[in-house]
């Protein structure tokens, strides 16, 4: 076991550029990390922006994500360069932030926030669609794909352990102009280790001369559910992540040092995790460990529901992390895999249900925990949850039905 584990870990480090890859991920998932825990603060408190605003505001950030990632996702798989729209996306990503530092006109903020930081979420869709495809022209066998990219995915999981410490570091002494412009000049590093150190994939088909319909693959049945399924469980996931801290310190009595705990919990097994479902990803159908990490997140949201002390969320957040672990890091894979030759929209695809998802969260946390207690907030998250996982066993089954039916034809 200890062998075919240095195994795999030395296969990765010797596939080409992917660690400068891998550096690059931590890089996007670091930038990341710096700035979302703190972007309420950053909204109400210093912009001055009301409850509302913040969540109008937030959602115009997350179309734009949508939309432009969408767009660039297509360009991607035709006949136009991977790095160099990584390159656009990135300079998008500087300026944006550099805006966000100086800029507290709210308007001109959401214009800054639809359109360039819009652009740059491209940047992880389409690092890692590149990753896939350096993968393809590698010599790594096709059932270690899935470990590799779990791989991949710890990266950003490791970014998630330190950014938000740091930030919060870093506020004391600079405050928000000081952290946007530390996030800008990582996307300016990332740019130079782009230009001088990654190389572009060859398209495997030229696809310039064809419109690329998303839409022809949103409503394929199998699909479109599992667009659905991952809609609802990053829905449940945000909820969840705005609910603990108020149900903790008002309904259990906590403080915001439980709090600090109970978030700090996670990342120290995602990693393992991680490790560990991608090397069983090698030699279980990817489907059946999606379920499996939805089936982890219902049981965390069922539990969580009867706590009755701060102290007892501690062990439950492993089933967090194993759900993170899962559905984090495999899922990208998963729906490569569904249409493997253009890796930049199904990675896009995958995306965009997770960032609608979340900000669908948002707007429900507000919402339901204005007519709920906190407590019976998490009753929405089992429901989400719960209908995701019911929604991907039926299209599990049909399916798997449908191939039956079609070998039979034949």
């Amino acid at each position: 076991m200890l062998t075919s584990a240095k195994h795999r870990i030395v296969l990765v480090w010797k596939i080409p550029s992917f660690p400068i890859l891998l550096l690059l991920n931590f890089m996007f998932g670091l930038s990341m990390s710096l700035f979302i825990p703190f972007s309420s603060i950053f909204g109400i408190d210093v912009v001055g922006m009301s409850n509302m605003a913040y969540g109008v505001f937030m959602t115009v950030m997350a179309i734009g994500g949508v939309v432009i990632s969408t767009y660039i996702g297509k360009l991607s798989d035709r006949s136009i360069s991977r790095k160099l729209l990584l390159i656009v996306t990135s300079l998008a990503a500087i300026l944006g932030y550099i805006g966000f530092a100086y800029i507290r006109d709210y308007y001109v903020l959401s214009f800054v926030a639809f359109f360039l930081l819009g652009m740059a979420s491209a940047t992880m869709p389409q690092l890692w669609a590149h990753a896939r495809e350096v993968l393809e022209e590698s010599e790594v066998p096709k059932k270690e794909v899935p470990y590799v990219m779990n791989v991949f995915r710890m990266f950003s999981a490791l970014a998630w352990t330190v950014g938000p410490a740091f930030a919060g570091w870093v506020l004391v002494f600079v405050d928000f102009e000081g952290l946007f412009l530390m996030v800008a000049l990582g996307f300016f590093l990332s740019i130079i280790a782009i230009v001088f150190f990654l190389k572009d994939e060859p398209k495997k088909q030229d696809m310039s001369g064809r419109q690329v319909a998303l839409g022809r693959f949103i409503f394929k049945p199998f699909i479109f559910a599992n667009i659905v399924a991952m809609f609802l469980l990053h829905a449940a996931t945000t909820i969840n992540m705005q609910n603990i801290p108020q149900f903790v310190t008002k309904t259990l009595g906590g403080t915001e040092a439980h709090v600090g705990v109970i978030f700090s919990v996670p990342p120290v097994f995602e990693v393992p995790l991680m490790i560990m479902f991608g090397i069983m990803a090698t030699k279980w159908d990817l489907g059946r460990l999606i379920r499996l990490g939805f089936l982890f997140s219902f049981l965390y949201f069922l539990l969580m529901w009867n706590v009755s002390a701060p102290w007892q969320i501690y062990p439950l957040q492993i089933l967090s992390a194993a759900n993170v672990a899962i559905t984090a890091g495999l899922a990208v894979t998963y729906f490569q895999n569904f249409i493997p030759q253009e890796q930049g929209t199904a990675t896009t695809l995958y995306m965009n249900a997770q960032k609608i998802g979340s900000t669908a969260g948002f707007l429900l946390f507000g919402y339901f925990s204005s007519l709920l207690s906190y407590e019976n907030v998490f009753t929405i998250c089992i429901i989400f949850t719960g209908v995701g996982l019911f929604i991907l066993l039926i299209a599990g089954k049909e399916r798997r039905r449908g191939r039956l039916l079609k070998d039979i034809k034949i």
